[in-house]
Formats: C-alpha cells, structure tokens, sequence
C-alpha cells in the first residue's frame, strides 16, 4: 500500500522538528522574504511564536486528515483583519518559506514530496485566509 500524502508530509514534518533550528530556519527565510512580513514579527517573542508555528503547521496536516476544522477557524480569526491583520497574500510567501525550509532540512525532500506539503497544507490555508 502507497502512503497517502497526508502520511508523507507528516513523517517529512516529523523528521523536520527533530532539529529546532527548522524553525529558526523558517522565520529568517519568511521575514528576509518582505520588510512587510519582517514588520509583523517587530515586537514578537520568536521563541513563543516558534512554538506556535510548530503546532500551526501540525493543525493543517490534522485537518487534512480529517481532524475538524474548529483550531483553524479559531486561527482565522486570529489573524483577520480584525486581529493580527495577516493579508491573505502574506500565506503565498509563508508557504514558499515553509517549502524551502523543508527543502533544506528532510534529507528525503523531493519534488514529489513537495507537491504533496502544497496539497496537503493548501486546504487549511485557504480556510484560514478566508477568515479575513
């Protein structure tokens, strides 16, 4: 039987978060992408925003296996226009970071393996967009 692309891009991720510097990775890939995103994270604590993300990344895999949406729409909010004010454009530039930082750190990343990180995470992100 051929793993799902659900179960690809959650092992790929499982291997991602054996080294914390995954995250740091990404924030330096995804604020050097627009002094827009840079200005966002201004007077972020990193380190909690850090742990956000790695449990942000986890709910958009759950929820393309099936998990309820409720996190998500919860997360949408968060980051509205009446909130964090993320414009929907920013989660283009987010997901390109996210990739590029997998690239660099699953030493099983392929094209193949990519595709499948977009499929699967692209669903969760256009719930969450469509919040603002």
């Amino acid at each position: 039987m051929e793993p799902t692309d659900t179960d690809r891009v959650f092992q790929s991720y499982g291997r991602c978060c054996k080294n914390e510097l995954f995250f740091i990775d990404f924030y330096d890939r995804f604020m050097g992408s627009s002094p827009e995103i840079r200005a966002v994270f201004v007077d972020t604590d990193m380190k909690q925003q850090r742990h956000l993300l790695r449990n942000g990344i986890m709910q958009l895999i759950l929820h393309a296996r099936g998990m309820p949406d409720t996190k998500l729409r919860a997360l949408g909010q968060s980051h509205s226009r009446s909130g964090y004010n993320i414009r929907p454009d920013m989660y283009g530039l987010w997901l390109d970071a996210l990739l590029a930082t997998v690239h660099r750190h699953d030493p099983e990343y392929s094209d193949e393996l990519a595709a499948a990180w977009r499929c699967v995470l692209q669903p969760g992100i256009e719930l969450i967009r469509g919040a603002y």
